[in-house]
């Protein structure tokens, strides 16, 4: 299916204790070019199916974007991405998001705390009827970057790391435009950055001189309705493996007898292949707010 490479247990602790994980150099040259080629096909259109579009023009992009490209559907199951995110969350897992963004460069005289997007945690739907106290992890999300975002001020995603233990929304500072200990991380193309659905985050200042490309791809339990889509249709389904289909929500096999977690899983199979947990319930301590 995939090959198994342990993640270290130090990026684990890491995820675990601060929200987030670097992966390097997950998409190679000829992916970025493939992925930016779709991308920029899609923005130059006037489809509005998914459009997510802010009215300046500065921000712009697709939601559902794995079914709107071809070149986009061998992110469903990344071989190097999908394995992390499988010792991360466990093995009940479907795409619960697939984001493509575009942000254009801020006009001059923008102000060094302006973010776009701002500070938030995803899966609002869920925060809104459980209240940030109660919400559990529910999904990573994976951002693959498509352009040099190494230098300061590039329009990252921004993070604030252990924001995830925190039982109420992390308060920004007076005269501060970002919760405290917030980062800007140093991305080039072809990194992935992976957090978690409480995992306060925004968009940093865009002054570089070329629009700021990503595609972001969010997993999550396969109890949770995703946030793109309730199925997808027939004529998406017919282009993707079996294991593609399964990831968007399709049963991977025809047994009809109930069956406790709804079908074959094949994430199970491979854990129990290579001795990983197919769920995981890490011990950590939460800061009460």
């Amino acid at each position: 299916m995939f090959r198994y490479d342990p993640l270290a247990e130090e990026d684990i602790r890491h995820f675990d204790e601060k929200g987030y994980l670097i992966v390097r150099n997950a998409l190679d040259g000829p992916t970025i070019e493939s992925l930016i080629e779709a991308g920029d096909r899609l923005l130059g259109s006037d489809l509005r199916t998914g459009r997510q579009q802010a009215p300046d023009g500065l921000y712009d992009g697709f939601r559902n974007s794995i079914t709107l490209d071809d070149a986009f559907i061998p992110l469903i199951d990344q071989p190097k991405i999908l394995p992390i995110v499988i010792q991360l969350l466990g093995a009940s897992l479907q795409v619960m998001t697939s984001h493509l963004i575009y942000k254009q460069p801020d006009p001059e005289g923008t102000p060094d705390n302006h973010r776009r997007p701002g500070w938030h945690r995803d899966y609002a739907m869920a925060m809104d009827d459980m209240g940030h106290r109660a919400i559990p992890r529910l999904l990573v999300k994976c951002a693959y970057y498509l352009t040099d975002l190494s230098e300061p001020s590039r329009g990252a995603t921004m993070v604030t790391p252990g924001s995830h233990l925190h039982t109420a929304k992390p308060e920004i500072p007076e005269r501060s435009a970002d919760p405290e200990g917030a980062v800007e991380p140093r991305l080039h193309p072809g990194d992935c950055l992976i957090f978690e659905n409480r995992t306060f985050h925004a968009g940093a200042v865009h002054r570089g001189p070329d629009t700021r490309k990503a595609i972001m791809v969010g997993y999550g339990y396969r109890w949770v309705i995703p946030m793109d889509y309730r199925s997808q249709s027939p004529d998406f389904i017919v282009k993707l493996t079996p294991l593609q289909r399964f990831l968007v929500g399709e049963a991977f096999d025809d047994v009809e007898e109930y069956q406790v977690h709804g079908g074959r899983n094949p994430l199970m199979k491979w854990c129990e292949e290579h001795g990983v947990p197919t769920a995981r319930h890490p011990e950590v301590q939460y800061i009460e707010d």
